[in-house]
């Protein structure tokens, strides 16, 4: 069986794509140094700005000491830097009134000031990670791959007179279209194993809906016949990869449970009522497209910004965007930190996963460049500027971690985003106003 990075195996309705395998790579590539890998880029964003007095670092350079909020990530460390200073211009007012939140998820990744309206005439910019999928992303299945925990809409006013659009979209196709995320870990699962036609698709969830399979059950034989071809190492990498898929498919299957739902209630449908569980998953879905090299480009919107989720998981039964206006306010504060770690520990979970899975020339974590952080500083204040911004990964190998960075305030965060894009082999762009790449993380 020839083997290539394109290879799936497959069955009735299913298509599993093979996470990277040394048998894939010729003799050529494994005997060079550094050995070639694939490079991908993340996105997760987090709303209503965070408590920055327990997120910013002391000290900076390589010597800085985790704050509280972001301990969790201490197993990470060395593949992390905190940015510190960089501002979304395209994020302010600049004339327009209230409406920040609407501004900082639909300028964060585009850099461009979006057009105040509630009607169909939105218009914002193509975000970094659309330019990414524009150029490159017919290397993979999916050029790219948007991820959320909440329903956004798509029409409506949702702010101060911006679109919902703005509130709920940080990924953009062009000017005035954004990328629609998925909610439903059910859904992104079928999406990414799905193959065949539709019809053939639909009998094979129901025949593992009724006959409780797996969809690996539906490519056993080929599977069997692709291990007997393989190295020891390779092997190892297929059982590993193969479980993952066991594991999320039980979990969506617990999620699809009648656990105390009341007679004659809609069943779930695959989306967890834990909150945490649903970041998680949600996550193992990014970690899976990436391991099998579906896709290389990703968002993920913990929440849509502006968002008032309860957090009585963890204590904090008030609204989130209720909290973040705290006014400074010692137990708002305190309550908003309790979030933000939170969301942190949550992201720690995706990371170590990461960390975990052995690749050419290192791990998934050393070629992938995550940008996790908000578009919003600090709740209370709207501001835009000096954002939570954390940078993981090594770029394959091309970006030097373990650091605090701090930029002048003001600097443009478009200028990390030219940077990583030029890595994902993306030259000579430009997004917003951005003046020059970042040269302090190579």
């Amino acid at each position: 069986m020839k083997i290539t990075r394109r290879t799936a195996l497959r069955g009735l309705g299913t298509a599993i794509a093979l996470p990277v395998l040394e048998r894939m790579l010729p003799l050529s590539a494994l005997a060079q140094t550094p050995v070639v890998r694939p490079n991908r880029m993340a996105f997760l964003f987090v709303p209503n700005g965070v408590n920055m007095g327990h997120w910013t670092p002391a000290s900076v350079g390589s010597g800085f000491e985790l704050p509280s909020t972001l301990a969790p990530l201490a197993p990470v460390r060395d593949s992390m830097s905190v940015l510190t200073g960089l501002t979304q211009k395209g994020a302010f007012a600049l004339g327009d009134g209230p409406g920040d939140h609407a501004r900082s998820a639909a300028a964060w990744l585009t850099g461009v000031h979006p057009k105040k309206t509630s009607g169909a005439d939105i218009h914002v910019g193509i975000s970094a990670d659309q330019l990414a999928a524009q150029r490159v992303g017919d290397k993979t299945r999916f050029p790219s791959l948007e991820l959320g925990c909440e329903r956004g809409a798509l029409v409506g006013d949702c702010d101060s007179g911006y679109s919902c659009a703005y509130s709920s979209s940080i990924a953009w196709r062009s000017e005035s279209t954004p990328v629609a995320k998925e909610t439903n870990p059910r859904l992104v699962f079928e999406r990414l194993f799905g193959g065949g036609s539709a019809d053939e698709a639909e009998e094979a969830k129901r025949r593992r809906d009724r006959y409780r399979l797996s969809v690996l059950d539906f490519v056993r034989d080929e599977a069997s016949k692709l291990k007997g071809q393989l190295g020891a190492r390779d092997q190892q990498k297929m059982e590993e990869y193969f479980e993952s898929v066991r594991e999320i498919e039980r979990r969506i299957a617990r999620a699809e449970g009648d656990h105390g739902v009341p007679a004659g209630a809609a069943r779930p449908q695959g989306t967890p009522r834990d909150y945490g569980e649903h970041l998680r998953l949600m996550g193992d879905m990014m970690v899976l497209a990436f391991q099998a090299d579906l896709t290389r480009i990703c968002t993920f919107m913990f929440a849509n910004e502006g968002s008032n989720r309860s957090y009585a998981l963890i204590g904090v039964p008030e609204g989130h965007h209720d909290i973040s206006h705290h006014g400074k306010n010692e137990e708002k504060l305190e309550k908003k930190r309790q979030i933000d770690r939170f969301h942190v520990e949550q992201l720690a979970y995706v990371l170590n996963r990461m960390a975990k899975i052995e690749e050419p020339g290192g791990t998934m974590l050393d070629n992938t460049m995550l940008v996790y952080g908000g578009g919003i500083s600090d709740g209370d204040r709207h501001n835009h500027d000096d954002l939570p911004i954390l940078l993981f990964g090594r770029g394959g190998g091309t970006i030097a971690q373990g650091r605090h960075i701090r930029y002048p305030n003001g600097t443009p965060m478009n200028n990390l985003f030219v940077s990583l894009l030029d890595r994902m082999g993306v030259h000579g762009e430009t997004l917003g106003d951005a003046t020059g790449k970042l040269s302090e993380l190579l």
